[in-house]
């Protein structure tokens, strides 16, 4: 069984201080890919630095998530990082209504930057999105033809599921379907196309059923494609298979 993690920040704590044990947890549960996205300006070279030792096993993106949007963002600079580190994705980018700062009015100007970015790259783009979907459909829209990517940490309804969809993006499905009441997305889950679902754990920073969020790992992966797998009565072999099919096509994995 081959797995693909597709949104895990290996650079934080506690994974970075015992990577080594992290990846070799992870290959022996089948996981052949690790996607590592970046959070500011200051992770970009960490991000580099990490799939660069690992070539094939960890991928990197790079991009400036919501909560460091009061930073300078030099697109030339991030262009030129995503050239050099060969990035699979501009990422994690998006919008956050959940907390105070920074504002929304900041948030917007840089994620659409980066999502034009990323289309003049031709990269997909690794959506972070809480209470602020109608805002980010509002601007997904406005790209003709529509931006590949994904629309990370999905837990929301099946209506919801469906409105991204049409807009082209896949979805990332974590720790939260493995939750039994976590009713909507797990609703969701059993009814999207399969083509159309990714695998990730977010760790260290979103739990699993019985896992606390800092104990998450790669590994943990597994465990999410079995949860989907019994929603969609299915063998998980065939969860396994499609997920990292999904996965390396959007992304561009050679596996």
């Amino acid at each position: 069984m081959r797995l693909i993690d597709t949104h895990c920040h290996l650079d934080c704590e506690p994974l970075d201080a015992a990577l080594p044990e992290v990846l070799a947890r992870a290959s022996a549960r089948g996981v052949i890919g690790i996607i590592a996205p970046a959070y500011d300006a200051a992770s970009w070279l960490r991000i580099h630095s990490l799939a660069a030792a690992q070539p094939g096993l960890i991928h990197p993106a790079l991009g400036l998530h919501p909560w460091a949007a009061a930073e300078p963002l030099d697109l030339d600079e991030l262009a030129s990082g995503l050239r050099e580190c060969a990035a699979v994705a501009v990422g994690e980018v998006g919008l956050d209504s959940k907390i105070d700062a920074p504002a929304m009015s900041q948030q917007i100007p840089v994620l659409e930057r980066q999502l034009e970015l990323a289309r003049d790259l031709d990269l997909p783009v690794i959506l972070h999105c809480r209470g602020a979907f109608a805002e980010m459909a509002a601007i997904l829209q406005r790209f003709d033809p529509p931006l590949r990517g994904v629309l990370h940490a999905f837990s929301r309804s099946h209506d919801l599921a469906r409105q991204f969809l049409r807009l082209g993006l896949h979805l990332g499905i974590g720790g939260a379907v493995t939750r039994p009441q976590a009713v909507r997305v797990r609703e969701a889950v059993a009814a999207v196309p399969l083509e159309r679902l990714l695998l990730e754990t977010d760790a260290p920073s979103i739990g699993l059923h019985g896992v606390e969020a800092v104990a998450t790992e790669p590994r943990h992966v597994r465990e999410v494609a079995a949860a989907i797998a019994e929603l969609r009565r299915v063998d998980v072999a065939i969860i396994a298979e499609a997920t990292t099919h999904n996965a390396a096509e959007l992304f561009g994995l050679a596996i």
